[in-house]
């Protein structure tokens, strides 16, 4: 059996890459999950069935990344307490935070299918494309508790350090859903719905099989059904870290959805290219994003440990190696953006609009190898206030003023849409590093004066 990561101790780099690896790994799948439906509905169906998976997925995503958000408050309490040495109170975490998510859970399995044409309505749906949209919506809300769940389990085992678990998972869920939409899309040619229905139907089975592994794996705490019970300090401890990364990432994730609104406001070909661009971003930002979760479990560790140098030193690390990916990355989204997102589309002017917003998007590859490396150390150092306020400062004083700006631009162009992601990115690594430079002199302060 695998055991989990030890990062307070021995060399840096070594396990951080062999935590980040099957972290990236998952990503990668993940990616590849959401893909999946565009690929398959892009190749059987129509531009409208294109735009409703892109952006029904849109706000699927930005709900899930909400719920993901706030799991990060417990895999943080996980980490800080193996660092300290205290991994029996795992049980207790894990157990009121199953009952805190699955009350969410339970909210948003009712208000997303109410809420649905509203949602569509908002995000500015194409005609062509409205009533699937609302489909789309309706029925992955319907699935609430099975993402929930979904997301529950990757984020408990990050904060043990055992990052293959979550791989596994994503793994069983992948494979399902490429199968689940070959039959129900390629097959029974049922178009957005039958994406739908295989995103859902994927991610339950995936539940259902990771728990009877989990239940035969060593944990290093004890937990039986009498763990489950809500604990308030637990509750409040889980939500004071979490909510701030739920919140930054809510309005990032609406800051995101409203430039989606804006482009499918110019027309149905800029938005399925969007859509397509939007998935393959998903795959040239893995790198960083692997390193970000990676770095919230190193730095959760380390701090609980006391070792805050040891916490930057491995910070510097993740920047490095992820800033030589970063630089691939810029090569391919820049020059082949086109190859990129035929793997997408059929069709030639939504290969043609997606490659001219990945070409903005390229330049952000260069940026967030630093910005998701600090948005993981601070969220695992717990300063995830801050992380929120650099993100909604980023999202609303940068990007959607930008996006807007630049649809008014004539020729409208989506090279000139997508340069507000660079734009915010910039911004928020200054706000970062000064945080960064404050907490450090700070730190070093006061070791100095006690030891004077």
């Amino acid at each position: 059996m695998e055991r989990n990561i030890d990062f307070t101790s021995g060399r840096i780099v070594a396990p951080l890459l062999k935590f980040a690896g099957p972290v990236l790994l998952a990503l990668f799948l993940q990616a590849m999950y959401g893909a999946v439906d565009l690929l398959i509905v892009g190749k059987f169906a129509e531009s409208a069935d294109v735009s409703a998976v892109s952006t029904g997925s849109q706000i699927m995503m930005t709900i899930t990344n909400l719920i993901s958000s706030l799991c990060m408050g417990m895999t943080i309490i996980l980490g800080q307490k193996i660092g300290e040495k205290r991994p029996d109170e795992g049980g207790r975490i894990i157990g009121s935070g199953m009952l805190l998510f699955g009350l969410i859970g339970v909210i948003l399995t009712v208000l997303l299918p109410i809420l649905a044409p509203q949602l569509a309505g908002i995000m500015n749906a194409p005609t062509e494309a409205f009533d699937l949209t609302v489909s789309y919506i309706r029925i992955c809300g319907a699935g609430a508790v099975v993402i929930i769940s979904y997301n529950l389990i990757g984020g408990v085992f990050r904060g043990l350090g055992d990052s293959n678990t979550p791989l596994v998972t994503v793994l069983i869920a992948c494979i399902c859903n490429i199968a689940g939409d070959l039959l129900l899309v390629a097959g029974f040619k049922m178009g957005t719905k039958g994406a739908a229905i295989a995103t859902v139907g994927a991610q339950f089975i995936s539940v259902v099989i990771s728990f009877v592994l989990i239940s035969r794996k060593k944990l290093p705490f004890e937990f039986s059904r009498k763990k489950i019970r809500w604990d308030g300090v637990i509750v409040r401890r889980i939500m004071v870290l979490g909510t701030p990364i739920a919140v930054q990432d809510l309005l990032v994730g609406i800051s995101f959805l409203v430039i989606l609104a804006i482009v499918n406001d110019i027309g149905l070909t800029e938005s399925a290219g969007i859509g397509v661009a939007e998935k393959v971003c998903a795959f040239i930002m893995l790198v960083p994003a692997a390193f970000m979760q990676s770095m919230s479990a190193f730095v959760a560790q380390n701090r609980g440990a006391g070792k805050i140098d040891r916490a930057i030193k491995g910070f510097k690390s993740a920047v490095a190696i992820s800033f030589c990916f970063g630089v691939v990355m810029f090569y391919l989204a820049f020059f082949h953006g086109d190859i990129l997102s035929g793997i997408f589309s059929k069709d030639a002017a939504v290969i043609v609009a997606a490659a001219d917003y990945l070409k903005a998007y390229a330049i952000d590859c260069l940026l967030t190898c630093f910005l998701f490396c600090f948005i993981g150390f601070f969220n695992g150092m717990g300063f995830t206030t801050f992380v929120m306020a650099q993100g909604i400062i980023g999202a609303f004083a940068v990007r959607v003023p930008v996006s807007f700006i630049m649809s008014r631009w004539e020729p409208v162009s989506l090279f000139h849409i997508g340069l507000a992601t660079p734009c915010s990115t910039i911004l928020q690594i200054i706000l970062c590093f000064g945080c960064l430079w404050i907490k450090f002199l700070y730190h070093k302060y006061n070791d100095k004066s006690s030891n004077v």
